[in-house]
This record gives structure tokens, sequence and C-alpha cells, in this order.
């Protein structure tokens, strides 16, 4: 079981890579596919929250606290809501950048579970 959670972690890792930071910018800063597709209006914002609920979903799924589910859901409904605002919820988009963080408070809990 540990085994398995270890490669799920893995996994949600680059995921959340693939979608915050996986293509860098001059000048050294890095965005991801979910920001790119977050420029299509009316469904972008929508489909990378599908993504984001993903590792949401996997971190229940490996029986993570309500209360950091919650934060993580909130993160994600964060990035959706200001997201889907023109311009500059491109730009919150870009940097807020809630699956790594999310992938991060995961982290954070099993390393601290032991």
């Amino acid at each position: 079981m540990d085994g398995n959670r270890q490669k799920t972690r893995e996994k949600l890792e680059r995921m959340a890579w693939l979608l915050d930071s996986a293509i860098r910018l001059p000048g050294g800063f890095r965005i991801g596919l979910d920001g790119i597709i977050g420029l299509v209006p009316g469904v972008g914002d929508l489909t990378g929250a599908v993504f984001s609920g993903y590792i949401l979903l996997q971190a229940a799924r490996m029986k993570l606290p309500f209360t950091l589910l919650a934060r993580m859901g909130f993160n994600i409904l964060l990035e959706l809501v200001i997201g889907s605002i023109p311009i500059l919820g491109d730009l919150f988009d870009f940097a807020f950048k809630a699956n790594k963080r999310n992938v991060r408070l995961m982290n954070k809990y099993f390393e601290s579970a032991g």
C-alpha cells in the first residue's frame, strides 16, 4: 500500500508540475498548461479546475484529513473564481499555482505523519 501511495504522490507531483510550471519563459518565470488552458474564454478555467480536482480526488483516496482537503479545495476554487476574471485572472492563474500548492500540502502532511 505504501509503495502505491508513493507512486501516486510522484504521479501527482508530475501532474502539478505539468499544469503549473512545465514551460519556462524568458527571465526564468515558469507557467504551465493550466494557465494556458485558462486563456480559453468560458471553458478554460473550468477545464483547469477539473484537472485540479483530480489531484484533490487522489488526496481524498489517500485519506488525507478533511481540513486539509478543504484547504486544497479552497485553493482550486480561488484559482477558478479569480482566474475567470479577464486578463487579471489569467495573470493570477499563472502566478498562484494551486496544483503545486496542493501537492506541497499533501507531501507536507505525509512527511509530518511519518
